[in-house]
């Protein structure tokens, strides 16, 4: 199934398996994306092709200052015609929703995703309405916009992001090979769904019964309390972020056919998963960034031996 979607989106965007394998990874985790990074690297593309290779509903928010909860949520509006109030559900009841520029809603249309994304329903006017599954949040923001009409994710809505993906820029040959893809055709147009909603809620199931042995349990949280004791990190890892590498690793051994994880499947995924989620010392912020110090929090922490990787 890997090898299907990577093929299927290396045919829009050149050069992007290892994004294409973390965006699945987060969707069988039951995880959500944000993608950051500067104009025209293909975010918002890569959320379009992702979405038409599923069979389900796929919504767009373009975010901007003036966007309320209720449009992303919906409302209850008064139907003059039926003289009665009706309920009108936001772009939320979907199966995969693009939250495209998600820095420039202002904090309080921020926080309206807070409990869509952690819950998986959405409350209007005191009703609660279960989203549709699977339902996965792909955000995407600017970083080089971050003084001009944008306002930062809070803490807590960056800890409800299962991975932070940087898309990139391509390399020389990747981007002449992009150049002769599109210049007679839009290739996303010619693309078809190669997953159900049924397969995907069935391998959602069957990531959780891969085993984690006690060594590669020890092994993530002495990389998760060691975020904690850093002298450079002011908030290290929540339980929440060792919950969501936990899954992230299970879903990362399945994909390569494995019922067991490996120390491999934790250092591969540990960056994405976690470097989001630390909250910097002032004096450290002005030096380095929050990848760079959990590299080298990585680093510290000895990998153990490939054997202590093997079913209890």
């Amino acid at each position: 199934m890997l090898h299907e979607i990577k093929n299927s989106i290396s045919k829009v965007l050149v050069g992007k398996e290892k994004v294409a394998e973390l965006v699945l990874i987060a969707l069988l985790s039951r995880g959500h994306i944000l993608l950051e990074d500067v104009p025209g690297t293909g975010k918002t593309m890569l959320a379009k092709t992702i979405a038409k290779l599923m069979e389900g509903k796929f919504r767009r928010i373009q975010f901007t200052p003036d966007v309320l909860p209720s449009d992303v949520t919906g409302i209850h509006f008064f139907n003059p015609k039926e003289q009665a109030f009706e309920m009108r559900p936001g772009p939320v009841m979907t199966n995969i929703l693009l939250a495209d520029e998600i820095n420039r809603a202002t904090p309080r249309t921020q926080s309206s995703l807070l409990e869509v994304m952690e819950e998986g329903q959405v409350t209007i006017d005191g009703e609660t309405l279960q989203l549709p599954k699977p339902f996965i949040v792909i955000a995407t923001q600017n970083p080089i916009e971050s003084q001009q009409g944008t306002f930062a994710l809070p803490e807590a809505q960056m800890d409800r992001f299962l991975m932070q993906i940087n898309v990139g820029y391509p390399t020389f040959s990747e981007e002449q090979e992009m150049m002769k893809m599109y210049k007679e055709q839009e290739p996303i147009e010619h693309l078809s769904s190669i997953i159900s909603l049924k397969e995907i809620e069935e391998m959602q199931a069957e990531v959780r019964k891969v085993t984690i042995s006690d060594v590669m349990e020890n092994y993530l949280l002495r990389i998760v309390h060691a975020t904690r004791d850093s002298e450079y990190v002011d908030v290290g890892v929540s339980p929440r972020g060792t919950i969501a590498l936990m899954h992230s690793i299970q879903t990362r051994a399945y994909l390569k056919d494995r019922d067991y994880v490996i120390p491999e499947d934790i250092k591969f995924l540990a960056p994405f998963v976690l470097s989001h989620r630390l909250v910097l010392t002032m004096e450290s912020s002005m030096r380095r960034t929050k990848e760079e110090i959990f590299e080298e929090i990585l680093n510290s922490i000895d990998v153990p031996v490939e054997s202590g990787a093997v079913q209890k």
